[in-house]
C-alpha cells in the first residue's frame, strides 16, 4: 500500500511539473503588445480558470493530501521497526561451548 500511495505521489507531481509548465502566463502578451491594452490583461479578472489552471488546482490539493498520508505512514513504519530493535538488547545469548580436557603433561611434545 505504502508503495502505491508514493507512485501516485510521484506522477501527481509530475503531472503538475508538466502542467505548469504549459501554462502561458498572464504577463506573456505584455512584451509582444506593448501598451495595447497590455494593461488590461495583466491586472484585469481572469474571469474563470481554464481547464489547465483548474487541473492544476485540483492535483496541488491531491499533491498536499498525499504529502500528509506519506508523512503519516512514514512515521508508524518508524516507530514499529524501533520497536523491535529493543528486543536483541533485552537477554545476552549465552553460548555453550564443550571444551576438551587438557592433555596430560607427558603427551606434550617439548
Amino acid at each position: 500500500m505504502y508503495e502505491l500511495i508514493i507512485i501516485v505521489y510521484l506522477l501527481v507531481a509530475l503531472a503538475i511539473i508538466g502542467l505548469v509548465l504549459i501554462q502561458q502566463g498572464k504577463g506573456a502578451d505584455m512584451g509582444a503588445s506593448f501598451g495595447a491594452g497590455a494593461s488590461a490583461s495583466l491586472f484585469g479578472s481572469g474571469g474563470s480558470g481554464n481547464f489547465l489552471t483548474r487541473t492544476t488546482g485540483v492535483l496541488a490539493t491531491i499533491f498536499f493530501v498525499l504529502s500528509l498520508i506519506i508523512g503519516n505512514l512514514t512515521n508508524n513504519r518508524v516507530k514499529q521497526s524501533q520497536e523491535w530493535e529493543n528486543l536483541t538488547d533485552a537477554a545476552p545469548v549465552v553460548i555453550e561451548q564443550d571444551v576438551p580436557a587438557s592433555a596430560p603433561e607427558s603427551d606434550i611434545p617439548q
